[in-house]
């Protein structure tokens, strides 16, 4: 294992210049972080901490949240990232999703093993505090966010909780299932959104923004929780092109709002577009639900609180994997169930890759739908 200990890891790292806006009490990322740089950096290894397994990373998953540490409000300057984030003088290495192979693990790891594929949660949780005694692991209190909080997963190797290792060694057998492996994570955001709203037989749903997590919203919603129509919107023409696959029916924002339903039971606003939801307010049934998953960073408005006391209007923030949701993704994917690498639009080679791509935040968001990194091989 010295060997390993020697080598040098290829990591994509993220800096900013630190300046909380002036007569902010609690500032979030979006109004602390200004002029963020985007580099590629070769680090070398330490040695491995007893709870932590060294991995050489196979396919590497960009989220939107990783594009928004690097994307700019361009009146000011500042980034766009509302999520927690931490990035330290010298750089954060971003990226929380992905999937490789384990090559080395800490002496208190038991549940993974040297030669294993994994895929990871990103939330790394105190398993202390009140809300994780309760079991709500998604809303611990002392969480740190890989990639965002703690240093992520874009290099060559990396270091990682061994707490966030799920084994997807029967997925691992392909290219298909690798590149599905990668997908877990935002599935499992998707997954917890259906269960917040409780989405059952005979729904109909409305997803707001056909990104990864909205176009897996749409998916489970129908495959698995039973939805009896899904209805996607979506602004960016690519994008709807390709949610045909999950929705039965496809909209630009206007055209939903002019043609749309009228009798709607489940919103899952996946866009960051807050508008969206009090546009669509009055439309929800009696005992309809809303979750929000789409960060930011403005307010939410909402004139049609009459209608939601009167309907018993159900509106919920919806953060997370935890509780169970990777276990059922992975095995839906195993059982062929669902298939996750159908929302791959690009794959582009290394942290090099990566690092040039981020450079184009709007091609992104234009051109693709989820984008994985080959990090090695």
């Amino acid at each position: 294992m010295e060997r390993i200990h020697a080598l040098k890891s290829k990591l994509l790292i993220v800096n900013a210049e630190k300046r909380p806006v002036d007569g902010i009490a609690n500032p979030g990322p979006h109004q602390i972080y200004r002029d963020p740089r985007v580099s590629v950096l070769n680090r070398e290894l330490g040695g491995l901490g007893c709870d932590k397994v060294r991995v050489e990373m196979i396919y590497g998953g960009l989220c939107g949240t990783d594009v928004h540490l690097v994307e700019t409000n361009p009146d000011t300057g500042y980034i766009r990232c509302s999520a927690p984030a931490d990035i330290p003088k010298e750089g954060r290495i971003i990226g929380h999703e992905g999937v490789g192979k384990v090559v080395e693990v800490g002496s208190r790891v038991y549940h993974v093993k040297e030669g294993d594929y994994v895929t990871f949660e990103s939330i790394i949780v105190c398993y202390h505090c009140n809300a994780c005694r309760r079991g709500q692991f998604n809303q611990c209190q002392h969480a740190r966010l890989l990639g965002l909080e703690q240093d992520g997963l874009f290099g060559t190797i990396v270091d990682v909780p061994s707490m966030l290792t799920h084994e997807v060694n029967a997925l691992a057998g392909s290219d298909k299932g690798l590149k599905t492996s990668a997908c877990i994570e935002p599935a499992g955001v998707a997954y917890v959104a259906c269960q917040n709203t409780h989405v059952s037989a005979g729904d109909v749903i409305v997803v707001f923004g056909a990104g990864p997590i909205g176009l897996f919203s749409a998916m489970l919603g129908k495959v698995v929780f039973g939805a009896s129509r899904v209805h996607v919107v979506e602004p960016v023409k690519f994008r709807r092109m390709l949610a045909k696959k999950w929705s039965d029916h496809i909209y630009d924002i206007d055209e939903f709002f002019d043609d749309g339903p009228c009798s709607v039971d489940v919103v899952i606003e996946a866009s960051g577009n807050m508008d969206n939801v009090n546009r669509v307010f009055r439309r929800l049934n009696a005992n309809g639900r809303v979750a929000i998953l789409g960060r930011s960073g403005v307010p939410l408005v909402l004139d049609a609180v009459d209608h939601m006391i009167t309907n018993a209007v159900s509106l919920v923030g919806s953060r997370g994997h935890l509780g169970g949701a990777f276990a059922k993704i992975i095995s839906l994917c195993e059982n062929n169930r669902i298939s996750l690498d159908g929302v791959v639009t690009e794959i582009v080679n290394g942290t090099e890759g990566l690092c040039d791509l981020l450079q184009s935040p709007k091609k992104i968001l234009e051109e693709n739908c989820k984008v994985l990194a080959r990090l090695n091989g």
